[in-house]
């Protein structure tokens, strides 16, 4: 059985004041491509990636990005 990574990365990007897209991707070295298709489930990000951006919100990886039970 597959497990799918699954991600809450929009809800944090528009929390507060929230943040576009593409001012994520400029943060962390992406296209805003990629932005679009890690929140919309059809790419994991590295595990690089992945560190990035829970940096951007200061969070620990798994608050944002888990694996489907």
């Amino acid at each position: 059985m597959t497990q799918k990574l699954k991600n809450k990365l929009r809800e944090v990007r528009q929390q507060g004041e929230g943040m576009t897209q593409q001012a994520l991707a400029d943060l962390v070295g992406v296209s805003r491509q990629s932005i679009i298709a890690i929140e919309s489930g059809k790419y994991s990000p590295s595990l690089e990636l992945a560190i990035k951006i829970a940096e951007v919100f200061d969070c620990e990886i798994g608050e944002l990005f888990w694996l489907e039970q």
